[in-house]
């Protein structure tokens, strides 16, 4: 028989409290306010309803969940005590759900415990307020959103619409860093639409996956960008644009930008496009795409 050593064994256990922890985690605890509970007591479902449109809670994690109805299923065979972790809830008669300064809504939201993940059925709506004075909320409207209690990210999908302040955004799907407040835009055909307005007027970007950090206000686009600011069009491989200062970088092979009004071309392998002053020209220091700053947390 192999044996293990101590610090492999130290290794096992500490993965082996952990997911035991996530796990606990994990589990929801349901409570009812001028309502009542029915089903078996010892294999379920438990029906919770009430007479109050949120007098459902479901908490798990730093996530609660308001309805008018939950139904809590265990698998088949296993009692409601001996399935926890496994169990799947179903709220209905219209969900809000809450976690910091987020709050979404929408029809109805199943979790399960044995991923940790809510998925609350559209059309669903969410909004987050500002984390600091003269930031702006973020609200999203999508066909479905998913909430991990394990961490801080949502998901939404399908015909995803992004607000933040000046800038609306377009996409299949948009992960969402609460928090951190990063935002990633990606679709499965085609392209995503960023449209930021401006008192020079609207700056359009596109490209095939569009990452933006909400709370600062920066953003990089790849797969190939177009960026169009009045009468002017740049296009690159990628970009990255900063609200604050109002110019975009665009790197490419090369890139090119066109005036058509004005009949003016430039191209090179980097091109500074100031949004403000509708000005492109030639970047001649070196630059690298800041992708670091715009990684997921899993990545």
């Amino acid at each position: 028989m192999t044996r293990l050593s101590k610090p492999t064994l130290a290794i096992l256990l500490t993965i082996g409290l952990a997911l035991a922890a996530a796990g606990g985690a994990r589990i929801i605890k349901i409570s009812y306010e001028d309502g009542r509970r029915s089903g078996n007591l010892r294999y379920g479902p438990w029906v919770y309803e009430s007479t109050r449109p949120d007098g459902i809670v479901g908490t798990v994690g730093d996530l609660e969940i308001r309805a008018r109805k939950a139904v809590l299923e265990a698998p088949e065979g296993k009692s409601m005590q001996e399935a926890e972790g496994e169990r799947k809830a179903t709220f209905e008669g219209g969900v809000v759900v809450t976690r910091g300064r987020l709050t979404a809504r929408g029809p109805s939201l199943v979790y399960s415990e044995a991923t940790g993940l809510g998925v609350l059925q559209g059309p669903a709506k969410m909004h987050q307020e500002p984390a600091q004075e003269g930031e702006d909320p973020v609200d999203v409207e999508s066909q479905t959103m998913s909430f991990d209690v394990d961490t801080d990210i949502s998901t939404s999908s399908g015909d995803v619409v992004l607000t933040n302040g000046n800038q609306k955004g377009w996409a299949d799907d948009v992960y969402y860093e609460e928090e951190r407040g990063l935002a990633v835009f990606t679709v499965k055909t085609g392209e995503v639409k960023l449209v930021r307005e401006r008192e020079g007027g609207e700056l359009v970007i596109t490209a095939p996956e569009v990452r933006s950090l909400t709370r600062s206000k920066k953003l990089i686009a790849t797969g190939g960008v177009t960026l169009v600011d009045g009468e002017i069009t740049t296009t690159g491989d990628a970009l990255y644009y900063d609200d604050e200062t109002g110019e975009a970088i665009v790197i490419g092979k090369p890139a090119r930008s066109v005036n058509e009004a004005e009949g003016f071309k430039t191209s090179g392998g980097t091109l500074l496009h100031n949004v403000n002053k509708h000005r492109v020209q030639v970047y001649r220091k070196p630059f690298t795409l800041p992708v670091e700053e715009f990684k997921k947390v899993d990545e």
